[in-house]
């Protein structure tokens, strides 16, 4: 490519790869205006999906913008790479005037350029080029972090109204459950340990909800802050995550890490930058030459009759860098081959433990979508049918109240199972997305809006049966 045209490339380039992660999401663009963007963004509203959050977060927060404008920065370095250096303006006045033959020298005036070993200013350029595009790879970094911190927060919060929505479910059927032990012991069909078993099992799940509420509070605060928001500022809670439906295979997740990884392509556009340094070095060894012109301010002779009395004098010069010190060249070259040497093997290690990373990843997201699929499909279901055996032998005398509130109990734990599953898997999906540095997977309609199963017909009528009781 002509190097004349790889800055604007570059940029293109760029931006083009670092804004089209996450369909949907505001474009970062290479302009002051997007300082000023922030204050036309309207704040959440209680409806916000989380295409909302990513937007938000891309206009507002401030890591992701200092990386952004560490980027611009580091493009304009570029044309300062393959320019010449300035040309120096030299004037000589002679307090003690040099008499020729045509007349007395005043003053000189004189213009001259260096010029740089042939090669060297593309060497530059090319040095430039790599870092800017490694400084662009950390600023796609901090985008796919930026939202990755938005996306586990998000599903966080979802999770938490979920379960804190279950729990209070869960007790105001215990409640109900030891309205009917307390009626059922003062007519002496049943024993004072079901009460008490009762009430502790409402302790147990009273504790439960005051820690899931208390948690609320600090992950609003870091989603808040990822936001760019005061952390006491309130956080509408989701009331759905976005579903997901993959069918990549793990060989395909080694193949997108390998191809766009963030982490691995600045390596790259370091060991380039590196490469090219030990070109730079190499020519440190050759002469840099310097071409200049001079004018010279003559006065007219003394002697009258003076043939071309007075004339001024112009004069070509040119001048040559001695590079005689062999010895810091020699280490100048020997320092890049080995930085060179060194960011190979970086790159070598980063690609190990970015490997063994996304290896763990995949393991928790297949685990994750397995627990969905177990929870979801097979043990909640089996748990209501338990608790309704239960609570249909606690009515007939053949179940102690014990199982039924241990059947409760099981239940609720298979149901903040299957939507802790569920936050799991968006959670886990988003760290494979910064390792692989690539959207994966299509985004089906929202998932997790309707309420908890707790309603349905294989037990639901125990609340009613249980209030009846009671009067």
């Amino acid at each position: 490519m002509n190097r004349t045209l790889s800055y604007s490339v570059l940029s293109v380039w760029l931006v083009g790869a670092s804004v089209s992660f996450g369909a949907g999401e505001t474009r970062q663009t290479e302009t002051d205006s997007r300082d000023t963007a922030t204050s036309s963004v309207a704040d959440l509203k209680e409806n916000a999906a989380i295409e909302d959050y990513l937007r938000y977060a891309a206009l507002n927060n401030p890591g992701l913008k200092a990386a952004f404008h560490r980027w611009k920065a580091a493009l304009e370095r570029i044309p300062q790479a393959r320019s010449l250096p300035d040309p120096r303006f030299n004037y000589t006045y002679f307090i003690e005037e040099v008499e020729t033959r045509v007349g007395p020298q005043k003053q000189k005036f004189g213009l001259s350029q260096a010029f740089p070993w042939f090669g060297t200013l593309g060497l530059r350029e090319d040095a430039a080029t790599e870092a800017a595009a490694a400084t662009g790879a950390q600023y796609a970094k901090a985008r796919l972090r930026l939202f990755q911190r938005v996306k586990s927060a998000y599903h966080e919060q979802w999770y938490l109204g979920r379960a804190i929505e279950v729990t209070r479910e869960h007790m105001r059927l215990v409640k109900n459950m030891e309205g009917v032990a307390r009626t059922r012991f003062k007519t002496g069909a049943a024993p004072h340990s079901a009460v008490i078993q009762a009430q502790v099992e409402l302790g147990k799940l009273d504790d439960r909800l005051r820690a899931l509420e208390a948690m609320r509070r600090p992950i609003a605060a870091g989603l808040n802050a990822a936001l760019n928001r005061p952390s006491e500022q309130p956080l509408p809670v989701p009331t759905s995550v976005p579903a997901v439906e993959v069918s990549f295979t793990d060989a395909q997740a080694m193949e997108w890490l390998a191809e766009h990884s963030p982490d691995l392509q600045r390596l790259d556009h370091l060991l380039g930058q590196a490469e090219a340094s030990v070109g730079l070095a190499e020519r440190s060894t050759y002469p840099d030459i310097r071409l200049g012109v001079d004018y010279v301010d003559t006065d007219d002779a003394l002697n009258a009759g003076v043939v071309d009395s007075g004339k001024d004098s112009v004069m070509a010069t040119v001048s040559v860098s001695l590079p005689l010190w062999y010895g810091k060249h020699r280490a100048a070259g020997r320092e890049a081959r080995l930085h060179k040497a060194s960011v190979a093997s970086e790159r070598a290690d980063a690609e190990n433990r970015l490997e063994a990373a996304l290896t763990m990843a995949l393991y928790h997201f297949r685990d994750a979508e397995r627990k969905m699929d177990l929870y979801g499909n097979t043990l909640v279901q089996q748990a209501e049918q338990s608790v309704k055996v239960a609570r249909q032998g606690f009515e007939s005398g053949e179940t102690s109240f014990v199982a039924l509130i241990d059947a409760q109990r099981l239940l609720l734990e298979f149901q903040l199972a299957h939507q802790r599953a569920q936050a799991d898997q968006g959670q886990r999906l988003a760290e494979i997305e910064v390792l692989v540095g690539r959207a994966v997977g299509g985004r089906r309609s929202a998932a997790g809006s309707r309420k908890p199963p707790l309603r349905s017909s294989s037990y639901g009528g125990q609340a009613e049966v249980a209030e009846g009781e009671e009067k």
